[in-house]
């Protein structure tokens, strides 16, 4: 619709009685309501892009239950070991090779304790100091964020 269009169907729908009136078409949305006497809200609605189709990602099974059995665990005290950067954590070398570490290893400082991918570079993370792996929060495979803890560790 162009703004001749617009202004003649605003005269014609103040001269109606209608209240409210919708109109849609493919690339276009207008909406107009009568408030006080004498006013007229128009509110429109144009993309400036044209709509793509949308992808619908496949359902995935509901994340309450997780969340039930998070909050019932005991939280293990100590520090933690944060993510240095967003990617992917890998507690394995290679897929077919055993875990950097697993809870209860000692480590020492400088030890190998994951890897974390980010735009196919496979980051090693390392311990900061000697210590003992009390829990590993990310599981294999899974996104991590900035600064989120991957290991929670007692200093020895």
């Amino acid at each position: 619709m162009d703004f001749k269009e617009i202004k003649e169907l605003i005269k014609i729908f103040d001269a109606s009685n209608l209240n409210t009136l919708s109109i849609v078409n493919e690339n276009s949305k207008i909406k107009l309501e009568k408030g006080l006497v004498g006013t007229t809200k128009v509110a429109l609605e144009s993309p400036s892009v044209p709509a793509l189709p949308q992808v619908v990602a496949p359902m995935q099974a509901p994340q309450a239950p997780q969340t039930a059995q998070q909050n019932t665990t005991p939280a293990v005290s100590g520090e933690s070991v944060n993510s240095p950067m967003v990617g992917t954590f890998y507690r394995c070398p290679s897929p077919d090779a055993p875990a950097y570490v697993n809870v209860g290893d000692k480590v020492k400082k400088g030890q190998t304790l994951a890897i974390i991918e980010a735009m196919k570079i496979m980051n090693e993370i390392e311990a900061e100091f000697d210590c003992v792996i009390k829990e590993i929060v990310p599981s294999d495979g899974q996104p991590v964020e900035y600064n989120s803890p991957l290991f929670v560790v007692e200093k020895i």
